[in-house]
């Protein structure tokens, strides 16, 4: 990538903020060409679980869940994605039907590009090769430490590690309040909270009731403020607050 600093997996050093963040000039420039912008209603899905690849997606404002169907019906989420994020793209790479869904959560302003642009674009930029890899190791090691944590942790310690990563995600993106609360970015239901750490909506709200309590966190209707991130990273390990 030019004269960036690459890790070995390929992720610009420092603090990952996204595909598109991670992208100089001239290869934005060769992206934003290659693409058509759209813009996504609320509840639209971006791509749908089994079809077949023909475009990758770039978002570059709001926020969308990634979802997967169950054998039963039931679609469990598996992760957001945000602006700078790339979405729908390891089954382009992979030559296969989608494993996910992916869907707005709020209008989302995207850059689609045809699977073949963007290939051509990849072969013309090799570093970028290694980014795209790179986004796929982290989305695995991702998965696999909250997997560890769910397992080891009870329903309040597993929300409130779900709450302090996406608090930390959204501050990426947004100034924390001055008195240090932040303010989770996507608006995710207490269901869609549940189904991401396996848990029904009544655990759910127990838990946020218990984090309440605690003064870790503050709520309304899908809206979560962690007042202490530290605090909540603290308990979701089972610490002391510090």
């Amino acid at each position: 990538m030019t004269e960036r600093t690459l890790h070995h997996e390929g992720v610009p050093a420092g603090r990952w903020d996204g595909f598109w963040d991670a992208l100089d000039e001239e290869q934005r420039a060769a992206l934003r060409q290659a693409s058509r912008p759209r813009l996504y209603p609320a509840r639209r899905p971006l791509c749908h679980q089994g079809e077949e690849s023909d475009h990758i997606i770039i978002i570059e404002d709001g926020w969308a869940k990634v979802t997967s169907a169950t054998e039963d019906g039931h679609d469990v989420v598996l992760a957001v994605r945000g602006p700078g994020d790339l979405v729908c793209e390891s089954a382009v790479l992979g030559s296969r039907e989608r494993s996910a869904t992916v869907t707005a959560l709020c209008p989302i302003r995207a850059l689609v590009v045809p699977a073949s642009r963007f290939t051509a674009f990849l072969d013309a930029h090799a570093m970028v090769w290694r980014l795209v890899s790179g986004t796929f190791v982290r989305r695995l090691d991702d998965a696999d430490q909250r997997l560890q944590a769910h397992v080891a942790a009870k329903g309040a310690q597993r929300l409130a590690l779900l709450l302090a990563n996406l608090a930390e995600l959204s501050a990426r993106h947004a100034r924390p309040a001055p008195d240090g609360s932040v303010e989770i970015a996507p608006p995710l239901s207490q269901e869609e909270l549940g189904s991401w750490m396996d848990a029904s909506r009544e655990t759910v709200a127990r838990a946020l009731n218990t984090l309440r309590r605690r003064g870790l966190v503050r709520t309304g209707w899908r809206r979560i403020t962690v007042v202490d991130l530290p605090g909540l990273r603290a308990y979701a390990q089972g610490r002391p607050a510090p």
